[in-house]
């Protein structure tokens, strides 16, 4: 599937890359006219994520993970690792990978092996250039984005909030209609119902999310039609 362009306020754009067998939303952020990208959850296929790269002349400054689970985390190294090679040629800038919670530490280390449980290839584990934790602001392409701890999906998921821009980078923790799984030895549903109920949607109902999975929606849809929100 081809990478889904569209305007982010009147200065920048953004483009959704579907990757893996998951479909996992890979978003690429911009500054129309600086060209500085901000690359979020490149979980794999990353040549296709590196064409849009190529293909709108981006020069990346930062990426950022919101877990660390296979599909969101398992193309970040090698995404690194291309980008910095030619940037390191050019005298630029090498790109950090930030985040997340440092609690996620064991998942991004166990890439390579869930990988192999299940029949994939092409995935690497993940060293990230800093954790994150609740309450850091990362300021990147000329925007600010808030660290926000929302545990439950995994103990360690950030979600990224701007909100001059009024945009949010939730994972895998909303989604239109639903919310994030959590049949894992380690999900904890109250957790993560008690984290957007109180960190997210009190932030606004106009704050407009991109999720890991699915379409668009915004957090005031979500409080008033979502399901698991209710009550």
């Amino acid at each position: 599937m081809a990478a889904a362009l569209e305007s982010l306020m009147s200065d920048y754009r953004m483009a959704i890359v579907p990757v893996t067998q998951f479909q996992q939303n890979c978003t690429l952020l911009w500054h129309v006219e600086s060209k500085r990208c901000l690359i979020v959850d490149p979980g794999g296929e990353v040549g296709r994520i590196l064409d849009v790269v190529v293909q709108q002349e981006l020069q990346v400054e930062t990426i950022l993970l919101t877990h660390g689970h296979l599909d969101h985390a398992g193309g970040a190294e090698a995404t690194r690792g291309t980008i910095n090679e030619d940037y390191a040629k050019r005298g630029w800038d090498l790109v950090p990978i930030l985040g997340p919670d440092e609690r996620d530490a064991f998942l991004l280390r166990g890439i390579e092996a869930q990988c192999r449980q299940i029949g994939l290839e092409g995935m690497r584990n993940v060293v990230p250039d800093r954790y994150l934790t609740e309450g850091e602001t990362i300021d990147t392409i000329g925007l600010s984005f808030e660290v926000l701890h929302c545990p439950g999906h995994t103990p360690g998921h950030v979600v990224f909030v701007e909100k001059q821009a009024r945009i949010a980078l939730v994972g895998d923790v909303l989604f239109r209609g639903s919310v994030g799984r959590t049949d894992f030895p380690y999900g904890d549903q109250a957790a993560m119902i008690h984290a957007i109920k109180t960190k997210l949607l009190p932030l606004g109902d106009d704050i407009r999310f991109m999720c890991g999975h699915g379409p668009a929606s915004s957090f005031g849809v979500e409080r008033q039609s979502n399901p698991f929100l209710q009550g």
